[in-house]
């Protein structure tokens, strides 16, 4: 009970302090005034400890009354090192081994430079995965500042500009462990989605809390081909709607809510409306 519902602990042993309490009186009572001196100095003393330990529970029962149970479970030590010691393997054996591949390509072929465009892809997949296993401890202002510079040198070599507007100042009203795993994944996967169909020249990653309506609002934008509508919907087989799906599943742990939107210029736009204490 102490590890699962810490106020219910602390009334019940302010409850068993008050019954003791009560038993020694009645006790003391039964026991009549008359007695010897030494008696009546026990009796003083186990007063004394009793309301010691009273003072003691009644000083941690308003810390006890204002205990609320964690929105995620924190992981274990040896869970973490387990994923670092998975991160440092898939980094340093499958990630040698796509770079490995995209050497032996000839650049001069057509073909090759699609299949160099598809490894590369993977190759970056593969860290983003490494820095979510590696940083699961990170603030989500750093996840983002990462995600950042790894994808920064893929829009230049692909002649993609990044506009980056992320703003998330410290305080209580950030999103907790939980949800900052689902909101960067859904970043992720959005800026994936763009390099592999969007045909895109520019790009815009932008967050930020909306004070007065106690949420946060987050947008991955892009100005190329644009979605279909059959594609959007989070149900839909076609295209990329698997992958959509996901995002949608992943937006509801978050406690948020996945729009999909065309834009009036041309592109779409990925939208995860996040209430303030959402999550699960």
């Amino acid at each position: 009970m102490f590890r699962t519902r810490p106020p219910w602990f602390a009334m019940v042993c302010v409850g068993i302090w008050v019954l003791q309490l009560g038993l020694m009186a009645m006790a003391f009572h039964w026991i009549g005034s008359v007695g010897s001196s030494e008696q009546q100095w026990w009796e003083l003393a186990v007063v004394g400890v009793s309301m010691g330990l009273g003072a003691l529970l009644l000083v941690q029962l308003p810390r006890a009354m204002q205990w609320r149970p964690r929105l995620n479970v924190r992981p274990s030590a040896e869970l973490m090192a387990e994923r670092r010691r998975i991160a440092r393997d898939l980094h340093d054996h499958l990630g040698s081994q796509l770079v490995n591949a995209m050497g032996l390509l000839d650049r001069d072929q057509p073909r090759a430079r699609d299949i160099r465009a598809v490894l590369e892809t993977c190759l970056l997949d593969l860290r983003l995965v490494v820095d979510s296993m590696d940083g699961a401890q990170d603030t989500l202002a750093d996840r983002m500042a990462r995600l950042r510079h790894r994808i920064q040198p893929v829009l230049d070599q692909r002649g993609i500009g990044m506009l980056w507007d992320v703003d998330i100042p410290p305080g209580p009203r950030l999103p907790h462990a939980g949800s900052a795993d689902q909101l960067v994944a859904i970043t992720q996967e959005a800026l994936s989605n763009i390099l592999q169909h969007a045909s895109a020249t520019e790009v815009s990653v932008s967050a930020r809390y909306i004070a007065h309506a106690g949420l946060w609002l987050w947008e991955v934008c892009d100005n190329g081909l644009g979605m279909p509508a059959a594609d959007a919907d989070p149900e839909s087989t076609r295209g990329t709607g698997f992958g959509l799906k996901g995002m949608h599943t992943r937006a509801g742990l978050a406690g948020g809510e996945l729009q999909i939107l065309q834009r009036e210029a041309g592109g779409t736009r990925v939208r995860v409306i996040l209430p303030t204490g959402g999550g699960v």
